[in-house]
């Protein structure tokens, strides 16, 4: 039952990674809307179901371990192929490989979304995230050299019920 529960939770995860794949966004976008996912989440004063069973990976039957580790290497693979996607646009800036910015993307959002729900306060999370993204995705400048910080806004549908 555990392991179908997580099969639900990742089909319905990457639904929304494709919904953001095939609205034709720049890689900028998708990285915030990927946040964005886990933000809808922690609103709803939910958890991601993988993240609180890695917090118990342990205890959990082999199968079950599994499909979190799957879950988590979608994720990353899905992250990596943006950040990629990114480098060649101009739109991301990584120190390191795009592996390993995947990882500390993910690692970032889940940390943020622990530690946000004791205190109730989503804006705890917003101001991780912000900060977690805005050292990867490379500002425009603007024709008065200033940073132009308008992009477009990333809408997510993902809901985990």
């Amino acid at each position: 039952m555990g392991e179908a529960l997580i099969s639900r939770y990742s089909d319905r995860f990457a639904a929304a990674l494709e919904a953001l794949d095939t609205s034709a966004i720049s890689a900028s976008a998708k990285l915030e809307g990927y946040a964005n996912l886990y933000l809808e989440v922690l609103r709803d004063k939910r958890m991601c179901l993988c993240g609180m069973l890695a917090a118990e990976y342990q205890t959990l039957p082999q199968r079950m371990r599994d499909a979190v580790i799957q879950f988590f290497d979608a994720n990353e693979a899905w992250l990596q192929r943006v950040v990629e996607q990114g480098q060649q646009e101009g739109t991301v800036q990584i120190v390191g490989s795009s592996n390993e910015t995947a990882r500390a993307i993910v690692g970032g959002l889940e940390g943020a979304m622990l530690v946000a729900r004791p205190y109730g306060d989503v804006t705890r999370f917003q101001a991780a995230m912000t900060h977690l993204l805005a050292g990867l995705i490379a500002r425009p400048i603007a024709r008065d050299g200033l940073t132009d910080g308008s992009r477009p806004a990333a809408e997510s549908t993902f809901a985990a019920r």
